[in-house]
């Protein structure tokens, strides 16, 4: 699939945003700090410059609101159900926090199980397409959640230094949960790596009992939207070198920083720039993860159009 940098930074940025709004509804920082009230502001932030984002790939940004009206059957639509309830309690909660610098459970966990719905929504829509074999999982779905977890502890762990208030039980909380998620990736990655595809160019045409199905002529003389969308290819040997980069920069780094910074206990010397380090090394390896989730994608489509 081609991995359009629009729908690249709305995973990576809404996701991050959702779980960082997660664990703020947790009440893990004190609202009356000024990191926390920031951290709110950032969360709503990247909530929405991620939903925007995501328009830039629609063919018609103008009639998104119509995809509403189908939550019943598509899982877009319960995303951007979702996507919108969401902002009632987290909106709420940040008024709380930035202006009256308290925390209330009822929006905070509200805040926190919707953020978390509106993940798994998210994830659904590549899930449930049967068509894209690698994503027909329910590890997908695991995936998205556990990587929007582990980005707001991490998160967190920082506007938690800036606060000179780090318990060392969040770098630690973050440690674990980032060692699950990308466990998990990889049992996602080697799945994908053992499939046998359902749909071959034989069953595609129904000529498999005369033998291989080779590509005579291609169907059209142009690209056109699905050679653009469906047929982009990337070499094994490049995509090899992107996951060790993304395993790197996603998991090991951060966890090492978040292991350095429970051991350096609150207030320690340069706590804040090793959290700074480590959030920017997890958004740097989750991009590239997420490249790789549509790069190495194969749409079923293309095997009318000689896909191997």
């Amino acid at each position: 699939m081609h991995p359009a940098l629009s729908i690249i930074l709305f995973t990576t940025f809404s996701g991050l945003g959702y779980g960082l709004a997660a664990m703020l509804g947790l009440g893990l920082l004190d609202p009356a700090n000024i990191a926390t009230k920031l951290a709110h502001v950032l969360a709503l932030a990247l909530i929405s410059a991620g939903l925007l984002s995501s328009t830039a790939h629609l063919g018609n940004p103008q009639r998104a609101w119509r995809a509403l009206s189908q939550w019943r059957t598509s899982w877009l639509s319960r995303e951007g159900v979702m996507a919108l309830a969401t902002f009632v309690p987290l909106t709420w909660s940040a008024w709380l926090a930035v202006i009256e610098g308290r925390y209330y459970w009822l929006p905070g966990l509200l805040g926190t199980a919707m953020s978390f719905v509106t993940v798994f929504c998210t994830a659904m829509i590549y899930a449930s397409l049967k068509s894209v074999q690698a994503w027909h999982t329910r590890l997908t779905p695991a995936c998205y959640v556990l990587f929007a977890a582990a980005g707001g502890l991490v998160a967190s762990a920082f506007f938690a230094a800036c606060s000179a208030a780090l318990s060392p039980l969040l770098p630690l909380a973050a440690l674990v949960v980032l060692a699950v998620a990308w466990w998990v990736k990889a049992q996602w990655r080697a799945r994908t790596r053992e499939l046998s595809p359902l749909s071959t160019p034989e069953s595609a045409t129904g000529l498999g009992y005369l033998g291989r199905v080779r590509l005579f002529e291609k169907p059209h003389m142009t690209e056109n939207y699905l050679t653009r969308e469906m047929g982009f290819r990337v070499g094994r040997k490049h995509a090899a070198k992107l996951w060790k980069i993304a395993l790197a920069a996603g998991a090991v780094v951060p966890a090492v920083l978040m292991l350095l910074l429970s051991a350096m206990g609150p207030g320690g010397a340069g706590d804040v720039a090793v959290a700074a380090g480590a959030l920017l090394a997890f958004v740097a390896g989750v991009l590239a993860e997420r490249w790789l989730f549509f790069a190495e994608a194969r749409h079923a489509v293309m095997n009318y159009y000689g896909g191997e």
